[in-house]
């Protein structure tokens, strides 16, 4: 529900950040296909090379003018063999940024890889038998080593689940292709394993690295020289690429170079990285000893249609500052696009980025670092990494990721690479529109992040146990993760792997101190999810069609109670007596005096459940929850929720609870000129059939 909004959604820093240069004239050189470096750099004799306009920058005389300097880059597809870095003699200074943008109106795509041509078809016979008998005649080749293209990165297992590189990548006409897998939708499943002996909590597998098949298609694979297997193999929250080490025809067995991956009956995955299971179109397979690749095209290839990944980033900028990236297309590297660590100011405005094999855009501390109006899909893993600011200090990062579009992403790693990751204190995702992706939206851990004003549908596709705003596993077991804001969000449509059901908002194992008010959630099961935590207020949200609305349980007295040790030790880590953590946070002076792993100081203040079902409260925690005038069951007297216009009516009786309006108008993302793209359509899919 894209929402055109006034200018005043905007707050002062986000004008100035996206306000003209000032009157006085910037430096400015000019970048082309057609330029040369021996050239000065102007408009009507430019750079060829990105590197040539840093390299001009550097030598301008310093500080700067407070015109800062603008490097303008004309249209074309900019293919680059190496990235560009950044460090801090390219920084500018507040009131002298320094703008790296494409020309106006051009359209400028910096490629970490290569277009790739010289297609012919296949006419090895040794390769045509081994292909699927459907596939002869339409895969084509071309020899990399030929182009001078040696590097393709390694097939292997990976160490632990969601770690894996994708390597190279193969893209037709700007969509990710498929290397070639079996099934080619859906899974295979785990028919038995040889031994159990693995057990958490009752749920028994095997490390032994070894499992039976069913039916005999992995006959076909023998004679391949790297089989890979994609999957989820003990948790649907948890995937792992592993390679096969041997196939057992006889026994239906097959084995896993990796021993200590936990495997369960049941569980699913699929083969990759076999030339014998490429047999429709949009599929590829690398020969990597002969350097020979192999595609499938969906259309009839022409040079300059095929992209291949090679260099790591597009982007990189290391003690950076005052630096802005604006208008322009990055993608075709392997791993993240864009990369900030340290440094002070500096901005992504409007630019895609897409088909990368790892983030988008990465923050690594520094100060105050903003991603603005972009448009991000198809990466391999997830979108924006915000982290920074200091949690002794409670000093805030300041970085914040609004009015991006960020869908379609996880394609390599599906789980735990999110949309939105927020860790460390002090950062802020808002307006922003995530969709279709297997697992989480928006990830945060540390102290006091800001999460408003977000769209959230279609999310958590590929699990049950997770959430579309959800806390970090691993690292969320921790009391003092404080002062968290989750308000005036819109997250609907969402129901977990094959409709079996996942979470709206989840805090997971004892996470604490979160503020959930003003959130519109509709078919969201288990929309606001308490995972055992304390002091967390749940207030003025509108619960429709949700199943259950609210869920708390006292894990923390039950099964996680060993995690108790642990929390003491991080509790003492910090200065949690001292300012001013002991100002913030009164509660944990006194939490191991009061049954510090009972979920106590939850309250749920204020809100509306209609359409669903309300609540889900185990036994042992419902003596610690407070309910405070929520309007359960009763009609509130909706706008028109057969058009999704969830507002209340003026006779609604929520009002007379003193439920505050939801700032409609302000949801989601907003038009402005720094927009990478206007309007945005995002039809919502509905449930699937046979959802819980």
């Amino acid at each position: 529900m894209t929402m055109h909004h006034l200018p005043s959604v905007l707050s002062a820093g986000m004008l100035w950040a996206f306000a003209a240069l000032p009157a006085q004239a910037a430096s400015t050189f000019t970048v082309s296909l057609t330029g040369s470096d021996t050239n000065p750099g102007t408009a009507s004799q430019p750079f060829a090379t990105l590197e040539r306009a840093r390299d001009a920058v550097r030598a301008l005389p310093r500080p700067l003018s407070n015109g800062g300097a603008v490097i303008e880059v004309r249209t074309g597809t900019y293919q680059l063999t190496r990235p560009l870095e950044l460090g801090a003699d390219d920084s500018g200074t507040p009131d002298a940024r320094v703008v790296w943008r494409a020309s106006k109106g051009d359209a400028v795509r910096l490629v970490g890889g290569r277009m790739v041509g010289g297609w012919q078809p296949v006419a090895d016979h040794r390769v045509l038998q081994r292909l699927d008998p459907a596939a002869r005649g339409n895969v084509w080749q071309v020899d990399l080593r030929a182009q001078g293209i040696t590097q393709y990165g390694e097939m292997k297992s990976a160490p632990s689940w969601g770690s894996s590189e994708a390597g190279l990548e193969v893209f037709f006409r700007d969509t990710p292709m498929t290397l070639a897998r079996w099934p080619n939708e859906g899974y295979a499943t785990i028919q038995s394993t040889p031994d159990l002996n693995y057990d958490v909590r009752g749920t028994r597998g095997t490390t032994s690295g070894r499992f039976t098949f069913e039916g005999d298609r992995p006959a076909r694979w023998v004679d391949e020289p790297d089989v890979m297997l994609h999957g989820w193999w003990f948790w649907d929250w948890a995937d792992q690429r592993l390679r096969v080490s041997a196939i057992d025809l006889q026994t239906k067995e097959i084995a896993l170079d990796n021993r200590g991956a936990a495997l369960r009956q049941g569980q699913w995955y699929y083969a990759y990285n076999l030339l014998c299971e490429l047999d429709q179109p949009g599929e590829w397979y690398l020969d990597r000893e002969a350097g020979i690749l192999y595609l499938w095209p969906p259309e009839p290839v022409r040079d300059g249609q095929v992209m291949i990944s090679l260099i790591p980033s597009i982007v990189t900028m290391k003690e950076v500052s005052h630096v802005t990236l604006q208008g322009l297309t990055m993608e075709g590297c392997q791993g993240t696009a864009i990369s900030t660590a340290g440094g002070e100011g500096n901005r992504v405005v409007g630019c895609v980025v897409r088909n990368v094999g790892g983030f988008a855009v990465r923050v690594e501390g520094g100060k105050g670092h903003g991603v603005i109006g972009c448009d991000m899909y198809q990466m391999g893993n997830g979108g924006i990494i915000l982290h920074g600011g200091d949690r002794r200090t409670l000093a805030h990062a300041e970085h914040f990721a609004e009015n991006n579009h960020i869908h379609h992403f996880s394609r390599w790693n599906p789980m735990y690479k999110v949309g939105i990751e927020l860790y460390g204190v002090g950062c802020r995702a808002s307006h922003n529109l995530i969709h279709h992706a297997p697992h989480v939206a928006i990830s945060f851990c540390g102290q006091e992040h800001l999460l408003e004003y977000n769209e959230i549908h279609n999310v958590v596709e590929h699990a049950n146990d997770a959430g579309a705003i959800y806390t970090q596993p691993g690292i969320d077991e921790d009391w003092t993760m404080r002062g968290h804001v989750v308000r005036y969000n819109y997250i609907h449509h969402i129901y977990g792997f094959q409709g079996r059901g996942c979470c709206g908002v989840y805090l997971d194992d004892l996470f604490s101190s979160m503020h959930c008010h003003g959130n519109v959630f509709y078919q969201v099961p288990a929309a606001a999810f308490i995972g055992g935590g304390r002091d967390n207020v749940v207030e003025n949200n509108l619960f429709i069609e949700c199943n259950p609305a609210i869920h708390v349980d006292a894990r923390g007295l039950g099964w996680c109670a060993g995690i108790e040790p642990m929390l003491r030790e991080r509790l003492r880590e910090i200065p949690y007596q001292q300012p001013p953590w002991s100002t913030r946070y009164p509660q944990l002076l006194t939490v191991l005096d009061d049954e510090p792993m009972a979920p106590k100081g939850n309250v749920f203040r204020r809100n509306i459940s209609w359409g669903g079902r309300w609540d889900d409260i185990e036994a042992k925690a419902r003596p610690f929850v407070r309910f405070e005038e929520n309007l359960i069951d009763e009609d509130p007297h909706l706008m028109d929720p057969t058009r999704l216009d969830f507002r209340l009516r003026p006779d609604s009786p929520a009002w007379k609870i003193g439920f505050e309006p939801i700032p409609w108008e302000k949801i989601g993302l907003y038009h402005d000129d720094a927009r990478a793209s206007w309007p945005v359509v995002h039809p919502a899919d509905p449930a699937p059939a046979g959802t819980h």
